[in-house]
């Protein structure tokens, strides 16, 4: 089994601002622009709150309700009308497609979403970022593969329930692939009745990757993390400059670009139970 850290939403080039850490704490990731999108983000919302709104509120309107979103990963069902087969899906192709490939990324592999978020308020009938709240790095959903699909061409037969999707639109290329839940979550033969795919809906201790009190991009995860000489390190992190042990965590300066970090938890077994303890506590 793998994992896959897979980085999504916002960031500074694609959106610019963080995604929200909601008054209630709830996590919600805001989806990048996308013209090829058939999707806008006022067609979104969660728990009756316009995703639409949220987007032109945090940008000052530079992004608009009427805008498209790339919604990818999507993975909460409240969001938009489904069809009664609807799955959480994701899609991916080009390079980062083949570093998946490359690393072997198949069915009962799970992907961890994270992203960049901030703490927002109301104020006077706005959200607004509350002044000093740090810059997260933070997990907000998860996604096991129960199949993948190649969606090349776009012109071919596909199930009607997903052909919403972004990665059904648009000028893709032949590696361009989505990956569709299965029903229930199972790590290590350990199914707990979580679904295969879904968001975390609060913010926990356990989601922030981000240490306290450093830049987003220094993490802090459980020791089991650390790549001992002969274990393969998560990919885009071979470096073992960037990996510093401490009593009962690593502390790891995770790199600036790129999208998807693969692990092989063969090689990981006490993250297989982090996995677990993550999920049960906070799905």
């Amino acid at each position: 089994m793998k994992l896959i850290l897979s980085r999504k939403g916002f960031d500074k080039s694609a959106g610019g601002v963080p995604s929200p850490i909601l008054p209630e704490s709830r996590l919600l990731s805001l989806p990048i622009p996308s013209a090829e999108s058939p999707i806008a983000y006022g067609d979104l919302s969660v728990d009756g709150l316009s995703v639409g709104a949220v987007v032109e509120s945090l940008t000052n309107g530079r992004i608009l309700s009427s805008d498209k979103a790339h919604l990818d990963p999507d993975l909460d069902r409240e969001m938009l009308p489904r069809r009664r087969c609807w799955r959480p899906i994701f899609g991916q192709h080009g390079r980062e497609m083949s570093h998946l490939r490359g690393h072997g990324v198949a069915r009962g592999d799970l992907f961890l979403f994270f992203g960049w978020f901030r703490q927002t308020e109301h104020f006077r009938g706005q959200l607004r970022y509350v002044r000093g709240a740090p810059d997260l790095h933070v997990l907000f959903g998860w996604l096991q593969i129960g199949r993948l699909m190649s969606v090349y061409p776009l012109s071919a037969h596909y199930p009607r329930w997903m052909t919403y999707h972004p990665h059904f639109y648009g000028d893709r290329d032949r590696s361009n692939t989505v990956f569709v839940s299965g029903e229930f979550l199972d790590i290590g033969g350990h199914s707990p009745g979580t679904p295969g795919g879904g968001t975390f809906p609060r913010l926990t201790s356990d989601l922030q990757l981000t240490t306290p009190g450093c830049p987003r991009s220094v993490w802090k995860l459980p020791r089991g993390f650390y790549p001992a000489s002969a274990k393969p390190s998560l990919s885009y992190h071979g470096d073992r400059k960037r990996w510093k042990r401490r009593r009962d965590s690593v502390i790891l300066q995770s790199v600036a670009r790129g999208q998807e970090f693969v692990l092989s938890l063969d090689y990981y077994p006490e993250v297989i139970d982090w996995l677990r303890g993550t999920v049960r506590n906070t799905a």
